[in-house]
């Protein structure tokens, strides 16, 4: 079992609480992006460049995960579709995707995305904060003891 990290949108506390995570369970971590990331020295923590461009690395994390792994994304199509690979996905606000809710959150996005088309402001998500990160901490440690 591994994580995969949706890098480009990754708060940077989200991928040091992975990388502790990573050495402290020997968990192999590995980050995806259209950008250089750098990651620390680790034989569990890697960072894979893929090209730029729209949901290449997205295609990557899909084409890569397997049953049971954890992918970290706030991407809901993103994480639709590794579900439907059998893993599990996680935002970096702690919210657990399942098969349980993700068509309703992707019914709500694409109810925000179809709003915003049509010129209605909406606001965009909030800032990461303490509880955010007190969530994801939660639901990677119960990923963590259940898969190492």
């Amino acid at each position: 079992m591994q994580i995969w990290v949706d890098a480009d949108a990754c708060p940077v506390a989200i991928k040091e609480i992975l990388f502790r995570a990573a050495d402290r369970t020997k968990t192999q971590v590995t980050l995806i992006a259209n950008q250089y990331i750098t990651v620390p020295r680790s034989n569990f923590i890697k960072s894979v460049q893929v090209d730029k461009g729209f949901d290449i690395a997205d295609n990557e994390i899909v084409k890569r995960c397997s049953p049971g792994d954890l992918v970290i994304t706030s991407d809901i199509p993103l994480a639709d579709e590794v579900i439907s690979k059998d893993c599990l996905a996680l935002s970096p606000r702690g919210e657990l995707f399942s098969r349980n809710n993700i068509k309703a959150r992707l019914n709500i996005r694409d109810f925000m995305e179809t709003m915003r088309s049509s010129g209605v402001q909406t606001k965009g998500p909030a800032a990461l904060n303490a509880s955010d990160k007190q969530a994801f901490g939660n639901q990677l440690d119960k990923w963590l003891v259940k898969n190492t």
